[in-house]
Formats: C-alpha cells, structure tokens, sequence
C-alpha cells in the first residue's frame, strides 16, 4: 500500500485505525503456494488476526481455531468444518459435542493429552461417528505429549475406535532467525515418525508443522528474503522420508507484512527539554511480539497534514531545508508506559499529522490491553485496488465491558 493511498484515507477518515491490505495478503499465500507445490498446504492460525480469516477463504487451505469463540467466528464468516484444524490445549466437553453434533466427522482435531484423546473418544462415541485428529508432540512446554506417551497412544490406538489417529502435529515457538533450527525440527520429527512406523507399524498420513518463520518489524533487523526462505525450506522437505501430506501452520509469517496502524498527532510540547507527541493511538493497540516497543524504531511512515497554499516547489524547497527533530511518540492512555517509540527523528512533524506503523496485520489487532482505561478500540478497514476501502469493523466503546451490570 503506497503512500498516497493512506493519504487519501486520511484526508477524510478517523484515526486511530488499522488498515489490512488484501491484496499484498493474498499474494504472500500465492507465493508461499508457488513455492512449496501441492505437497504442503497452508493452515493460517487465525489468532494472529481472526479479522482476515473471510478474506483468506478461497486463498488458504485450511485454519487453526484455538478457541470456541475463534470457532464462532469462523461459523459467521462461513468457514467450512472440513478445513478447521481444531486445536487447544483445553477443549471443553460442550465445545466439542457442538462441533461434532453440527458438522459429524468433519475437520481434524488436536490430541493435546491422553485425557484429551479420552475425552474426544467419548464424545464421538456419543455421536456416533469417527472423527480425525493429529497428535501433538511437545517441544518441551505445557503443550502436547512427550515422545514415550506418543508412541504408547498409537501403540494402543485400537483402544479409541472412533478417533482416527492421521498424523502428528508440532509448533515450538515463533521469530526463528535461524534455518538450521527449523531444519533440525523438521528432521527430529522426521525421525518420530520414521519410528512410529518401525516399531508401532503405522504409517502416519499427515504431518502438521509450525515453523515460526521470522519477521522483521524493525529498521535496525536484516530484511528476509522470503522466496530463498520457502525454497529452502521446501528443498528440506524434499529431504524427509516421510512422503506424506504436510500441512504448515503459519500465522503471523502470513499477516504481518499486510497490517498499518494510523494514529495522528494531537498534542505537542517540550518538557525537560525533551520533545513529545501525543497521539490519538496508543500501546493499547499496537504490539510487536511483546517487545517493548520504545526502545526499537519500527518501520513506519510519517505523512504531513493536508499541505499549504504554498506551491509544490515551494512545500519541496521547505522540506529539504528542515531538518530532523526527535520526538518521543506517546499515547493517550494516562500511564508513563505508554510510549510507543522514543527518539522518532521527523521532519516538520505538527499537530494534525498521521503516523503511520507498518508491518501490524499480525496480533496488534487483538493484543493489545483493550479495556484499559475503557477507550475507544480502533476502526478497523480492508483495502484492495478492486473494492477501495471497506470497513470491517467500526470503533467500538469499550467501556460497556467495563461497567457493572446493574439489572439483577
């Protein structure tokens, strides 16, 4: 999205908003897609922005729902059963009954623990039906089951007759800056099911991998060459003996790069000698992977109030002799920690202007702390070259949240 686009949002919209555009989100998948070839699907996991599962139903494969209200949503937006991996590491009984009584054996579900095979088993034998799911290996934290119990769960797996044991699944964390972690993941879970076959005799037909690729969301970080990245992980690939289907579950490496966050200046002044804008945003809306923020420049744009009546070769003769003034970026919020970033150098930066971050289509949209001091949450908006901009959500009161329900 080039500037002039969000200039001319900004010339009559409000602020703060985010802006998700569509196109570059669908051509990152297509790419990803060219890449990889027909062997790997792309599962988005829709937590890293729940808003962008409609406009990615005829792009991804498939979505990773990790909550029953990600599941409500997805029913909204008219997301098939058949392509929801349901995962979770606290599936509750009611949750699954509706899924399987609404839509019988469709879609996958996640085995995050023997109690949660049992528990699956249960509920399909109600229904009557036989259900497909992944085992989850852990990578050492709360979530899945170590080695040893996989092996035993599908050494036994004739005891669940109406679970149908497909495959494994994995996701060990995210931001992975090196390959050879990821290749040495890939390999180890190789070897996992390698051993399965072995020694359980079974022949697994889908691995589901999350590879936590990288994103850059600062100036001072090495941009990633993402077409190198895919192909060689796809020469990875290439390398297992395993031949079966493999499903990536990917979620910020899809969303990021098409987020802006648009917030205007809406106070100035100098205390103690140091320069500070307010703006209409604040930490509340904006998150890079937990960082703190204030210390790092993210990539961003700084885009003028509407100009002057001075001539355009006048406005370039001006701005060529302003220099940089470095400001601390601050939001409304009424705690000294909401500094969204320190020492901005901006040129002629006045009230008015817009501040534009980039690279927020992942999590920002919904990690933010929202109901804190019961703020207006942000307008959020689509656009494509097809459609202009379309709104996908108003700015919403937060404060009925906030306030005591007095009917009893």
């Amino acid at each position: 999205m080039n500037q002039e686009i969000l200039q001319a949002y900004l010339r009559q919209e409000e602020t703060p908003a985010y802006i998700f555009d569509l196109d570059m989100l669908k051509s990152r998948v297509r790419m990803m897609k060219t890449i990889l070839g027909e062997r790997a699907e792309i599962c988005f996991a829709m937590k890293a922005n729940p808003f962008l599962i409609g406009p990615l139903k005829d792009t991804a494969d498939k979505f990773e729902v990790c909550s029953p209200g990600e599941f409500h949503i997805c029913e909204t937006v008219g997301i098939p059963m058949e392509r929801i991996v349901l995962s979770g590491v606290n599936k509750e009984k009611c949750d699954i009954t509706h899924a399987m009584h609404t839509y019988g054996n469709a879609g996958v579900y996640t085995i995050e623990s023997r109690k949660h095979l049992e528990l699956l088993e249960m509920c399909a034998k109600e229904e009557n039906i036989t259900i497909h799911a992944l085992i989850r290996v852990t990578s050492g934290n709360q979530f899945g089951i170590d080695e040893e119990e996989v092996f035993d769960i599908v050494s036994k797996k004739d005891y669940y007759p109406h679970v149908r044991i497909e495959g494994i699944q994995c996701y060990s964390g995210t931001q992975k800056k090196k390959f050879s972690k990821i290749e040495k993941e890939l390999h180890w879970l190789d070897d996992i099911l390698t051993r399965l076959k072995e020694t359980c005799d079974y022949d697994a037909e889908v691995l589901e991998y999350g590879p936590g690729f990288y994103i850059p969301y600062f100036e001072n970080e090495d941009e990633v060459d993402d077409e190198s990245l895919l192909q060689q992980f796809a020469d990875t690939l290439a390398t297992l003996k395993f031949q079966g289907k493999i499903t990536l579950e990917m979620g910020r490496y899809i969303a990021a790069y098409c987020g802006y966050y648009v917030t205007r200046i809406v106070d100035q002044k100098i205390n103690h000698g140091q320069n500070y804008c307010i703006v209409d945003g604040g930490l509340n809306h904006l998150n890079y992977y937990g960082q703190a923020m204030a210390m790092k420049m993210p990539h961003h744009k700084h885009i003028p109030d509407a100009p002057s009546e001075a001539s355009d070769e006048q406005s370039e003769e001006q701005s060529e002799e302003q220099s940089e003034v470095l400001w601390n970026i601050c939001g409304s919020l009424c705690t000294v920690n909401d500094v969204l970033v320190k020492q901005m150098p901006l040129k002629h930066a006045k009230i008015g202007d817009a501040l534009v971050f980039e690279r927020v289509g992942a999590y920002s949209v919904t990690e933010g702390i929202y109901l804190f001091l019961s703020r207006r949450m942000p307008r959020i908006l689509f656009w494509s070259e097809k459609d202009g901009f379309t709104e996908a959500r108003k700015a919403t009161e937060s404060y009925p949240i906030n306030t005591e329900c007095t009917k009893k």
